[in-house]
């Protein structure tokens, strides 16, 4: 037998290279999976993978054929010249009947770009070093470890059974991610896939994905072997798909209620202009839909939105460009939301920057402890951070007492965090710091390392290791239903048995609280706390509020502003504004194309008040003079009491008997051939209903009633006719008259007859007729005008019916001009007594009095309204008596001789 070898080019490229293993499948011919043109039977193993990152390129499509692959350097510690070196992973372990694995981002790398991409003029690894340790997370595996150990003291939970932990950092790169995952897998040898070294049938699940591209990059790996993975970061949505994400499991509680928080804050402090910062991730990016929606529905305004890359963490050049962009915003208050290691250029830089006094908000996830050392990080006093509200935990401030690197050698992360949270150094003449102190203990750290009551993410960790072990116990419960294979005096448990338990797992923790799986948990409450610092490089949170979304509407937030410090140079709660609020009188005018919250402040309208909108005043109230409240209106109305009503009120009166007066003269004289001429009935019938006429305008003056809306304008309309039909009749007599006196005229009949009188009633009935259909259709009610005046409200008439109305007055115009028309025929008729002529005058100015009223009766408004109608009603009415009565009257008190029947027979024209 003889052995062949197809030799191939390793491209540092996962396209390439699994073009490359494509083809060493397939033939020479097309690359077809599934099919082999050549070569049937013969090929039987690769060997490569001169690195881990080429190892899985390729065994990610070599295990779907069970190919065995052999790595040619995998594990291995040393470089070649021209490749950096690799030394595996720094981990913790301790060992257990059972082992979980936890993964956390502790250590982030740096790589720096080489200065030249064709020659080396040093060895890569001085180009490597640690970008930032971070030591606030290693309270998470404080947290896990205290959970391990309190588990393993409980008798009633997993008897006979110990757990075990393996700590990874987690890498924010998809090939050290995968890199470890496989460290987790493989053992502390080679990472060989489908082999494990070490621990058979111990690694039962993994606890981790800080965040969701941790989550996402592991389960790719994870999910081959159906691993189950429990993650503590922010929950999201996306990884709640049971499709493509099986074996993940998320115990965050859902955070849909802090946009609702988040935004109830700033309505509070009258936040409404307000910048966005954000990871550019999935889960911020819903985050970041969510909160502008709930700042809409609030009217609250985004200034800016950005985005942060992980990869721009490294650069100094956007550093600068970043928080040249925040100074340059007139936004107070900024909102964060992300991964800490995304949001490290607002944290850490080597050169320090302008001081950036905001109001920051983030929640608990955003790591905003302060680095030793840097002044400038004071930008971040006074922030509010949103924290998930948790229970404490019993025992766990005295496990913190308890942990010391000299009782954990091996634990290399606590070495390192010990070194670097006290300023030593473990061993004399290594490091620039002192030596640690053997009697140093946690419990004198300040915020910046580590808190004595759990935190939120820490709480989560706590609760997914319970979680694990208590589907563990029912697991084991249950065993008669697990298959179980034995290899020695070790028992192997399946890993991928465990997700019917972790599914529907359900119990309570320490502290009492009940834990169930996210999918099935309610939406998370949150205290909000105060990030203070102070000057001899320590800091505090203290709880100034919190939000509970399970409470009653109105009643949701709570804050205590009074114990709450503010960022430097504030001293006092300030206003964030797009726009200057509008000083009193002037109101909001919105700015085309700007957001709602950016303005400009116009004056306010007529009857407006100003406040955001221009708010308009009651209608029985109206704006002071610097227009920023509402007075109540006063009531008016042309009353007896004011001068104007009082003096057309005298007049009319005065009138009123002036024309009873001249009645009684006429009566008193109604024998004189002046009294006689044309008709002394008609004559009595004017001068009652002139005398009437004057009287109706009473009914204007005085407050408004429903008795005196119906009656003054019906009773102004019939009185006016009475008057004008008298006057037509008079001229018309006058008339018939003349023409009597030619021989064979059939006019004589007509004089000295009943025809005029039933002139007076025809045509009053007809305006009778008018008014009775007014007030049965849409009769005049008392109302009030509260627009006319802006400082008061007029009681008035309301007509009812407009055409009515004019209907009305039309009717009287209609007379007046017949009357006009047969005077100015027969002006120049002879006789002695002829009224054609004063008739003639009476009308003209009649009609000039009423054609003047419409449009001066149009233009006014409210009491005037009123005013002009009683003086026109006067006006009209004593032009009729002056025009027509008072000549008469002249003669018969001051020339009596001229009413006689000799000066008639003597007068040629008579």
């Amino acid at each position: 037998m003889t052995l062949g070898f197809h030799i191939f080019n390793a491209y540092h490229n996962d396209e390439r290279t699994l073009e490359s293993s494509l083809v060493w499948l397939s033939g020479k011919g097309p690359t077809i999976p599934n099919y082999s043109c050549e070569r049937q039977g013969k090929s039987i193993m690769v060997i490569g993978g001169a690195t881990s990152e080429l190892t899985v390129s390729m065994g990610t499509l070599l295990e779907l054929y069970r190919f065995p692959q052999l790595p040619l350097s995998v594990g291995r510690e040393k470089g070649t010249i021209c490749h950096t070196e690799r030394a595996f992973s720094p981990t913790y372990y301790r060992d257990g009947d059972l082992v979980v694995g936890g993964f956390f981002p502790l250590l982030l790398y740096k790589l720096e770009k080489f200065p030249y991409w064709k020659m080396f003029y040093r060895h890569p690894r001085y180009d490597v070093k640690h970008h930032q340790w971070q030591p606030k997370h290693y309270y998470q595996v404080l947290a896990l470890r205290f959970a391990v150990e309190e588990i393993n003291r409980n008798t009633k939970l997993l008897p006979n059974i110990t757990l075990g932990f393996h700590i990874f950092n987690a890498y924010h790169n998809d090939k050290r991610t995968l890199e470890s995952s496989l460290v987790w897998l493989s053992g502390k040898g080679p990472t060989i896939p489908n082999y494990s070294c070490e621990r058979q049938g111990k690694s039962i699940v993994v606890i981790g994905g800080a965040t969701s591209e941790l989550t996402v990059s592991m389960g790719t790996l994870l999910e081959l072997y159906r691993f189950p993975q429990v993650t503590y970061g922010l929950f999201d949505p996306l990884l709640s798909d049971p499709i493509q994400f099986p074996s993940v499991y998320q115990m965050a509680s859902r955070d849909t209620s802090l946009p609702v928080a988040m935004v109830q804050l700033m309505l509070h402090f009258k936040w409404t202009w307000v910048g966005l910062v954000a990871s550019d991730d999935s889960r911020s990016e819903k985050f970041l839909r969510d909160l502008q929606e709930e700042m809409v529905r609030n009217d609250v305004c985004v200034a800016f939105i950005h985005k942060i890359f992980i990869v721009w963490t490294e650069d100094k050049h956007f550093h600068s460009r970043f928080l040249k962009k925040l100074s340059s915003s007139t936004a107070r208050v900024i909102v964060i939301y992300g991964n800490t290691d995304t949001l490290l250029t607002l944290r850490f830089n080597e050169v320090p920057q302008t001081l950036l006094y905001r109001m920051w908000i983030t929640s608990s996830h955003w790591d905003i402890a302060k680095k030793p050392g840097y002044i400038y990080f004071d930008n971040f006093h006074g922030a509010l951070i949103f924290s998930d509200q948790t229970s404490k935990i019993p025992g766990f401030k005295h496990f913190l007492k308890t942990i010391h690197p000299a009782k954990d050698p091996e634990d290399i992360f606590l070495q390192n965090f010990w070194n670097t949270a006290f300023v030593c150094t473990s061993e004399i003449g290594k490091g620039d710091g002192a030596v640690c102190s053997p009697n140093a203990s946690l419990d004198t750290l300040r915020l910046s390392y580590l808190d004595m009551t759990m935190s939120a993410q820490s709480y989560t960790v706590y609760s997914a290791v319970y979680a694990v072990a208590w589907a563990l116990h029912e697991m084991f419960l249950v065993r008669s239903e697990m298959e179980s294979n034995r290899n020695g005096n070790n028992s192997v448990t399946y890993p991928w048995k465990l997700h019917s338990f972790l599914k529907n797992i359900q119990f309570n923790n320490s502290a009492g609280n009940l834990v169930v799986l996210a999918e099935k948990n309610s939406v998370a409450s949150y205290d909000i706390l105060n990030y203070v610092t102070f000057g001899n490089d320590t800091e505090v949170l203290v709880k100034v509020g919190e939000f509970i979304s399970e409470a009653p509407l109105g009643q949701q937030f709570i804050i205590q502003q009074k114990e709450m410090v503010w960022p430097r140079t504030w001293g006092e709660p300030l206003p964030s504004r797009c726009s200057k609020v509008c000083s009193p009188g002037f109101h909001i005018k919105a700015k085309e194309g700007k957001p709602v919250c950016c303005f400009d402040c116009a004056p306010c309208p007529q009857g407006q008040i100003s406040n955001q909108t221009g708010k308009s005043c009651p209608e029985d109230q109206y704006p002071n003079r610097e227009r920023i409240q509402c007075l109540p209106k006063r009531v008016t109305f042309l009353a007896y009491e004011e001068n104007l009503g009082m003096a057309l009120a005298s007049i009319a009166a005065s009138f009123s008997l002036l024309t009873v007066l001249v009645l009684w003269v006429f009566v008193k004289h109604r024998d004189t051939p002046i009294v006689k001429a044309n008709n002394r009935d008609l004559s009595y019938i004017l001068l009652l209903s002139l005398s009437l006429c004057f009287l109706c305008s009473l009914f204007f003056i005085g407050r408004p009633t429903a008795i005196s809306c119906l009656l003054r304008q019906t009773t102004f309309g019939v009185m006016f006719t009475v008057a004008i039909s008298s006057i037509l009749a008079k001229t018309i007599t006058v008339v018939l008259a003349f023409r009597a006196t030619r021989p064979g005229s059939r006019s004589r009949r007509w004089v000295g007859s009943r025809g005029p009188i039933y002139l007076v009633v025809f045509c009053t009935f007809i305006q009778v007729s008018l008014c009775t259909i007014w007030l049965f259709l849409s009769p005049p009610f008392p109302d009030a005008d509260t627009h006319s005046d802006p400082e008061h409200i007029i009681l008035e008439c309301n007509e009812g019916s407009l055409i009515a109305f004019y209907s009305v007055l039309g009717y009287i115009a209609l007379l007046a001009l017949g009357s006009f028309t047969v005077a100015f025929l027969a002006r120049n008729l002879p006789d002695t007594f002829n009224e054609a002529k004063f008739i003639t005058f009476s009308m003209l100015v009649f009609c000039s009095v009423w054609i003047s009223f419409l449009p001066t009766y149009q233009s006014t408004k409210g009491k005037m309204m009123v005013a002009v109608e009683v003086f026109s009603i006067l006006s009209s009415s004593a032009g009729l008596l002056g025009c027509i009565f008072i000549p008469k009257c002249y003669v018969i008190l001051l020339q009596p001789q001229k009413n006689t029947k000799k000066f008639l027979k003597n007068n040629p024209i008579s």
